[in-house]
């Protein structure tokens, strides 16, 4: 079956100012993150994948990533698309003096017209692991809603508080809840945010999401009701996971999918030498090779 991961890469350039040039080298052959995601996904079984991009980033986004994505996945049988995540893609006219992006689930909504089967959805800038990419691809075959959780321990900044979404998890597995939690730092004892201890074994979601054909339609209805119920019609955003929990108020099943890698991307920018380290050791640990799509044939 078609198998697609859909990559969140809209808001590249816009966290730390400036362009697409904040994808620095992380791997030996000057690899950044998203290529390690992509070289996953592939392995577990993802035969389709979909950059969404703005479209005033494409010509950067093809010459840094995409023209040399597209030809290993020729090589390799691996479908490529393109969706364009753009600000006047509403039905209603752009609110005067809205610069702020749609959010999220704007960005999966541009990829109705090349998105017609079960797919994941992750971040372009986060290191996902292995074991995440292995669970989604069988998860997508049962056409359920899927989440894939993350230890929060394997999750934290050495450089500064982060947000994270703390699972609230049924006995079935299945996701009854995501609770926001903001300011989340290290301490002698563990994790705390705002003074309160975390447990640091609970799962949290990174924004990686199995999801059915039909969510698509979801969208298509919900994206209208968004905007009707916007405060704040210069920054109000629509989100996947506020999506997602509406429809588990509803009765939606959405199974957590946990898995134990550890998760890095760049937070901070102090966070780059320690994401540098962390790839040496997964290289030193036999997990890639030089070659990085040698284990792939």
């Amino acid at each position: 079956m078609k198998k697609t991961l859909a990559i969140l890469a809209a808001g590249i350039g816009s966290r730390f100012g400036g362009g697409i040039k904040q994808l620095e080298p992380v791997g030996p052959g000057r690899e950044i993150i998203i290529d390690y995601s992509i070289h996953d996904a592939i392995k577990a079984g993802f035969n389709k994948l979909v950059f969404i991009i703005r479209r005033d980033i494409e010509d950067d986004f093809r010459e840094m990533i995409g023209d040399r994505i597209e030809k290993k996945c020729a090589e390799l049988g691996v479908e490529v698309c393109y969706a364009f995540q753009q600000l006047n893609d509403v039905p209603i006219p752009v609110p005067e003096g809205r610069k702020k992006p749609w959010g999220t689930g704007h960005a999966v909504l541009a990829c109705r017209d090349v998105i017609s089967e079960p797919f994941a959805v992750i971040n372009a800038d986060d290191y996902y692991g292995k074991e995440g990419f292995e669970k989604a691809a069988r998860f997508l075959e049962t056409g359920g809603y899927g989440l894939v959780g993350y230890v929060l321990k394997n999750t934290l900044s050495d450089n500064g508080g982060v947000t994270r979404g703390i699972c609230r998890v049924a006995e079935d597995g299945s996701l009854t809840g995501v609770d926001e939690t903001h300011d989340i730092v290290k301490t002698p004892g563990g994790a705390e945010a705002n003074g309160v201890p975390l447990d640091l074994d609970a799962l949290v979601s990174m924004n990686f999401w199995c999801l059915p054909a039909s969510f698509i339609a979801e969208l298509q209805k919900g994206f209208p009701e968004f905007l009707q119920g916007m405060t704040n019609p210069l920054k109000d955003e629509y989100l996947l996971p506020t999506i997602v929990d509406g429809l588990v108020k509803k009765g939606e099943r959405v199974s957590v999918l946990p898995t134990h890698d550890k998760w890095f991307g760049v937070t901070y920018k102090e966070d780059k030498q320690a994401v540098v380290d962390s790839f040496k050791a997964l290289y030193a640990a036999g997990e890639y090779q030089t070659d990085l799509y040698a284990d792939i044939g």
